[in-house]
């Protein structure tokens, strides 16, 4: 299933997002929030707050840890940064076939996260929440649900 994209976060005026992994390459630093467990995302005009699940919040910390300690000197405000970028003063994002080669024998990001999403709503059939954390609209969410939670969304008959 691929995610349409969101427009602000109360799901009005929906407005065509990068993919998501094209979205967090260009996240900057500034934007993780860790003490709220939180990553703020620019869509079009509008930024969407995402809430970090516990694993995706470890992750984080750990590559600001890690990235601090190998590269402290790093001008690039973006939270992802490569060998290359870290040093670049006009602040490039790390390319999206960089995050891809890190993958390249196994499954695409996009995958992942649909694999991600789609586990979360195994778990939850919750539908607010898969919104979320993976700001994914309304509709989108409802379609995970159903998949994982027939059950939950079956229609009553007349």
């Amino acid at each position: 299933m691929a995610d349409p994209g969101l427009g602000p976060a109360s799901g009005s005026a929906a407005e065509s997002s990068p993919e998501p992994a094209a979205e967090i390459g260009t996240a900057l630093a500034a934007d993780l929030n860790l003490a709220r467990g939180t990553l703020d995302l620019c869509r079009g005009p509008w930024r969407h707050t995402l809430d970090l699940e516990e694993l995706t919040h470890r992750l984080a910390a750990d590559w600001l840890t890690y990235r601090h300690q190998r590269r402290p000197t790093s001008v690039n405000p973006h939270l992802l940064v490569s060998q290359k970028t870290a040093l670049d003063l006009d602040h490039p994002a790390v390319h999206r076939m960089t995050m891809q080669g890190v993958l390249s024998n196994g499954p695409t990001l996009d995958r992942l996260r649909q694999d991600c999403i789609l586990d979360e709503a195994f778990a939850t059939g919750d539908p607010l929440r898969l919104v979320r954390l993976f700001g994914i609209t309304e509709a989108t969410a409802m379609r995970y649900v159903t998949v994982a939670c027939p059950e939950r969304t079956t229609k009553l008959p007349r």
